[in-house]
């Protein structure tokens, strides 16, 4: 297990966060290389909710965004996990594992009701995400759209993220 420090985004953070993020997608599959224009997006936006860092002898070699989300019921404090960003050297060692376990516990911190993951869906079931019926993400495979919800409910509807998901550059 690599010797990781976490810790929120610092405002001297954001290019080492931008390159990390590049580099993390570049030979990603499904993906349209836009991961981290739409960090700095959700940064300018002020819709960063969470933004940790994980770092290995100072550098970061991770990041995970968190950011409110709207469903069309209604429905309150739910949010929007990722992007999530490891350095490729350091993927598949347990980066993500350990940024998701710690950005779903922060969220319970701020009261939030549930938080909804576009990704692959064994492994983000790990962490107790699941497809939820009615829970549903347009142009999306219902498969690869989960929640986890912190009191036991879900709601119903479309999940719209914030626009900043539409950053290009």
């Amino acid at each position: 297990m690599l010797n990781l420090t976490l810790r929120n985004e610092q405002v001297d953070d954001t290019e080492a966060i931008f390159n990390l993020t590049k580099r993390a997608f570049e030979n990603a599959e499904h993906t349209d290389h836009n991961e981290q224009f739409i960090v700095n997006a959700l940064r300018n936006a002020q819709q960063l909710t969470i933004s940790l860092v994980a770092e290995l002898d100072q550098h970061i070699i991770g990041h995970i965004a968190v950011s409110p989300v709207e469903i069309s019921s209604g429905a309150k404090n739910w949010y929007g996990l990722g992007p999530i960003s490891v350095a490729p050297e350091y993927q598949r060692q347990g980066v993500g594992s350990t940024l998701v376990q710690h950005a779903l516990e922060q969220l319970k911190q701020f009261s939030a009701a549930g938080c909804v993951v576009l990704g692959d869906p064994n492994y983000y079931s790990n962490f107790g995400f699941k497809v939820v019926s009615g829970l549903i993400l347009a142009d999306v495979p219902i498969e690869y759209f989960q929640a986890i919800s912190f009191d036991g409910t879900f709601p119903q509807g479309e999940v719209q993220y914030s626009q900043a998901f539409a950053a290009t550059a």
